[in-house]
């Protein structure tokens, strides 16, 4: 008797676990200020004005579809794409956590999407109005302190709860530099180059000032990249 007791008492245990696991899930699935990516990457959201962005910058490894972004590692490889690809800063994953990953151009600008269902990659004109909301005062958008930014981190409040992270870039060339004082992430605006390559618009803070650089460049640039809630 009491053998069936303690089977009963531990099939009772399971179920309680299984349970909660099970709810623990559905709250984080029905949570409208968390958005998980095709990889199950968690990202959590903010409102600024009209707009609501995501807080982290993107992580995914696949396009909306589920097609697999390529990681290209090797510098040769890199400035010699035509498609897009992927890589984390100085090929070390150990960034992928708090930084993300970089992308070229070519992956924001694929149809197949990068970002998850109801959500986009910024337009320049969406980055925009960003700026505007805080009057041009960028600092309000970078995480405060040097935690992750150089000192100074020149007037960084992050007021706006935006959490903007300096995560560095990949020149065409392959190379890295730029992490922790400077941040850059693509639009999805195409720059009208007026050559025979292929550029995009970018945005980026760095550590020593509170204001926003607006661009062009190389789609072989490898940046971060931030997603906005579709209207």
């Amino acid at each position: 008797m009491r053998e069936k007791r303690n089977t009963w008492f531990r099939l009772l245990f399971i179920i309680g676990c299984f349970i909660v696991l099970v709810g623990s899930c559905n709250k984080d699935q029905d949570d409208p200020n968390i958005v998980k990516d095709i990889d199950g990457n968690i990202y959590h959201t903010v409102t600024i004005g009209n707009q609501v962005w995501m807080v982290e910058n993107l992580k995914t490894t696949k396009y909306r579809n589920g097609d697999l972004i390529p990681n290209v590692m090797d510098s040769v490889q890199w400035r010699s794409l035509t498609t897009g690809a992927y890589c984390n800063y100085k090929n070390n994953v150990s960034y992928v956590t708090t930084y993300g990953h970089l992308y070229n151009w070519y992956a924001v600008s694929d149809p197949r999407n990068l970002a998850p269902k109801g959500w986009h990659v910024a337009s320049v004109a969406e980055w925009d109005v960003l700026y505007s909301f805080v009057n041009g005062e960028c600092g309000k958008l970078k995480e405060a302190g040097t935690t992750h930014w150089y000192s100074p981190n020149k007037y960084a409040t992050n007021e706006t709860g935006f959490t903007a992270l300096p995560g560095g870039a990949r020149s065409y060339d392959g190379s890295f530099s730029g992490i922790s004082y400077l941040g850059t992430w693509w639009t999805s605006t195409q720059y009208p180059s007026g050559g025979s390559g292929v550029y995009g618009y970018y945005d980026g803070l760095g550590y020593s000032n509170g204001g926003m650089q607006e661009g062009g460049t190389d789609c072989l640039i490898g940046y971060s990249v931030r997603c906005l809630r579709d209207n």
